[in-house]
């Protein structure tokens, strides 16, 4: 169905109501194995630092390879792949506990990533094609939200339960895997197979002109990793969370989101990617110094806390990646570009993690120096960013040179 046709469909059977339910979708599984994650895997298999950085090294490969999204798109739908990565991710997340060795986690996870990454890829390249250009900010940040309301639900129920009646880890495992299912169930059921208006390339492009887009992506996905894998896991290793209390503290994170998302994607709109991306870069320098003082002036569990919810806060201003790339676009460019785009923010995920690990177990502050140098890297990267871009307007060095065509 063209998307203009579908505005005539009921609410529940419209493009952006299929966009918010895989958004909740996702996170059910998602969100539930990253929370359960560092607790499992140290009573399961007793990970330490290094253990942990080559598993999610593991995690990141599908992450690197996503490029494969261009080849599995000539014989199958974005929308069809966007469900189907949602069940394997769903199947993943359900079997997990079953498998607790370092053996076992490292191929489940393995799976789920496929899922996980493969969805993000097609899930980015959706959005931008059928979110018009002026309510996407807006829209994103309600995405944002919306996944941050359905996996504080979860949360809310592992906090009271985990400990009250006793759970463990496989129980609550399948409980988040065979939600998504279900959730995936009804998508494919319910909502018709829709076309953008302009069809996509399927082959694998690189464009000079988007290069900073690029490294932006690149920075990112380098200085995400350390968030993603050692901030957490600081939380247990140092300061002994257990399982309900990083459940809590990820509660606290989908609040915030929940409130400031929907406002970060209207600042987006008001002031601009540029601003908007210097704004999260300058506030995460900040942190992550600060995690290092968690080590160097042995700073308490409640600081710990705070700094790991403001680091999630500024994650979220990440979509302003997304509306300057909807906006420099050619618009047949977008789903191969988000399949290169992904890749590039999954190179240094590849290697990242497991290097760093073997750092943390000497200097866990050199780590996070190392993370604050790299959001001072992707500020430098962001004040290139012109106020208005488009096409021809790529970068700030447009005004001195025209941008190359490819």
């Amino acid at each position: 169905m063209p998307l203009a046709d579908a505005r005539t469909l009921p609410i529940w059977r419209r493009p952006v109501t299929l966009l918010f339910l895989m958004a909740i979708a996702m996170p059910l599984s998602f969100a539930t194995w990253s929370a359960l994650l560092n607790n499992f895997v140290i009573e399961a298999a007793d990970f330490d630092g290094s253990d942990i950085g080559w598993l999610h090294t593991v995690r990141e490969i599908p992450g690197f390879l996503a490029v494969g999204v261009i080849a599995v798109i000539v014989f199958m739908r974005e929308q069809v792949l966007a469900l189907v990565s949602l069940v394997l991710l769903g199947v993943a997340t359900a079997i997990t506990a079953y498998f607790p060795s370092m053996g076992g986690i490292l191929t489940i996870t393995m799976l789920s990533s496929i899922g996980f990454h493969y969805y993000e890829t097609v899930n980015q390249s959706l959005q931008l094609q059928w979110l018009p250009k002026a309510e996407a900010p807006r829209m994103l940040g309600l995405l944002v939200a919306a996944a941050s309301a359905a996996t504080l639900v979860a949360y809310v129920a592992i906090v009271m339960t985990w400990e009250a009646f006793d759970l463990g880890y496989a129980f609550v495992y399948m409980a988040s895997g065979g939600l998504t299912l279900v959730i995936v169930a009804y998508c494919w059921l319910a909502f018709p197979q829709f076309e953008a208006p302009n069809p996509q390339l399927k082959k694998f492009i690189l464009r000079r002109r988007y290069w900073l887009y690029y490294a932006l992506q690149f920075m990112s996905g380098a200085r995400r990793q350390i968030f993603v894998v050692f901030a957490g896991f600081m939380m247990v290793e140092k300061f002994g969370f257990e399982v309900h209390e990083v459940t809590a503290l990820y509660l606290v994170n989908l609040v915030a989101n929940m409130i400031f998302a929907p406002l970060m994607g209207r600042a987006v709109g008001h002031f601009g990617e540029r601003n908007a991306l210097a704004f999260e870069y300058v506030g995460l320098t900040l942190v992550f110094l600060a995690y290092g003082g968690l080590y160097w002036f042995g700073w308490g569990v409640m600081l710990a806390a705070f700094l790991y919810v403001v680091d999630h806060i500024f994650f979220a201003l990440a979509l302003a990646l997304k509306t300057y790339f909807q906006k420099i676009a050619d618009p047949g460019d977008i789903a191969p570009t988000a399949a290169v785009a992904f890749t590039i923010n999954h190179i240094a995920a590849v290697f990242l993690p497991a290097a760093l690990g073997y750092l943390w177990l000497v200097s866990p502050q050199a780590v996070f120096t190392l993370a604050a140098g790299m959001a001072l890297t992707s500020l430098a990267l962001a004040l290139m960013i012109p106020r208005h871009p488009e096409p021809g307007n790529e970068t700030v060095f447009a005004r001195l040179a025209p941008a190359p065509a490819e």
